[in-house]
């Protein structure tokens, strides 16, 4: 009887929290704008923390080499955020021009793209209907994911444009987060509960070890192969080099597809001029991506993550179908944390209890 009283509280708990939640969703009107506040003054702070993250473990060599902290800490600051800086000087001015003609050129594009579409259609009418049929639904389906793509990047330039003030105090916030970073890890050491604090330490270098590199390395990757690409396109003579070189770049983060996914811009543009520059276009592509795949990420990124090829595939696969682009870009990341935290359960949770 007992048992049984147990679980009516339990499924009478369930349920009032299903619909507890339930009312909760309902009434997103009211605590939306709240959030979109809250995440409006964060983020600024969240971005901040990872460029202190990124930036740290130098800051900490350079003064176990005997330079001081606050002079290490100046000189990777001046050096990054300079860096930055001079790059979105020279380089924002000839983006917006590059995007402005391409715009302006949109509709040549678009009329070459429904020749394009027209010739495939004209090539399988003769196929049998189910696999027409499928041949169109893969077109319309493209045409909607390149819609979708375009709405994302316009979006992003807008929102950027729109934070501008926000972006302007991260070099401030991030300047004081590597100042005073053994005083934060000090306030979030005594924040947390004691129970809790040799197996979050525990886990947090678990994960530092295993993604840390990772991250900071891709990034790396990601710039050489953005800059070589920009300039290889602009010594081949493709229109917009720089805006199709920063597509490359940052496609490139993503494992395995994301040279698939930056080769399609600079090839679409390539085949406006002739055949010939979609040939050098696709060379310089996949050759990139082979410098990456053998010289590059094995001397730069490592092999941190120690994961098999299927598993990535498959993280990427859901992180794509979950969050689209950007699912594809936090695949990785999450299910190296996913993966530590299974290992460090196992390791020191598992055995404790033992």
């Amino acid at each position: 009887m007992d048992i049984r009283v147990k679980w009516y509280y339990r499924i009478g708990f369930l349920l009032l929290l299903l619909i507890a939640i339930f009312v909760f969703l309902k009434i997103s009107s009211l605590w939306m704008p709240i959030v979109r506040m809250i995440g409006i003054i964060i983020f600024p702070f969240v971005i901040a923390g990872f460029i202190t993250y990124l930036l740290h473990p130098i800051v900490e060599k350079l003064h176990e080499k005997g330079l001081h902290r606050g002079l290490a800490i100046i000189l990777i600051y001046v050096i990054f955020f300079g860096g930055i800086g001079f790059s979105l000087y020279k380089g924002i001015p000839v983006i917006i021009d590059q995007i402005k003609d391409l715009s302006e050129s949109a509709p040549a594009f678009a009329e070459q793209y429904r020749e394009w579409i027209s010739l495939l259609q004209k090539h399988t009418r003769e196929w049998p209907d189910g696999l027409q049929a499928r041949v169109d639904e893969g077109i319309d389906a493209f045409e909607n994911k390149l819609d979708s793509l375009l709405t994302i990047i316009v979006n992003i330039l807008v929102n950027i444009l729109n934070s501008a003030l926000l972006m302007m105090i991260i070099p401030f916030i991030t300047f004081y987060m590597l100042k005073d970073y053994p005083l934060l890890k000090k306030t979030v050491w005594y924040l947390t509960p004691k129970k809790w604090r040799r197996k979050g330490t525990l886990f947090l270098k678990d994960v530092d070890h295993s993604l840390g590199g990772y991250i900071r390395g891709q990034l790396l990757v990601c710039v050489i192969i953005g800059g070589i690409s920009s300039l290889l396109f602009w010594m081949f003579h493709l229109n917009y080099p720089l805006l199709l070189g920063l597509i490359v770049g940052a496609t490139n983060v993503i494992p395995y597809f994301g040279p698939i996914i930056g080769a399609v811009p600079a090839v679409i543009i390539a085949a406006t001029v002739s055949m010939k520059l979609v040939l050098i276009t696709i060379v310089i592509v996949f050759g990139l991506q082979f410098l990456e795949g053998n010289i590059l990420s094995p001397y730069i990124v490592g092999k941190s993550l120690h994961m098999h090829p299927l598993l990535i595939m498959a993280a990427l696969t859901t992180g794509g179908e979950i969050g689209g682009i950007l699912g594809l870009i936090l695949a990785v990341p999450i299910l190296a944390i996913l993966k530590v935290g299974i290992i460090h359960a196992k390791n020191h949770l598992i055995k404790e209890s033992n």
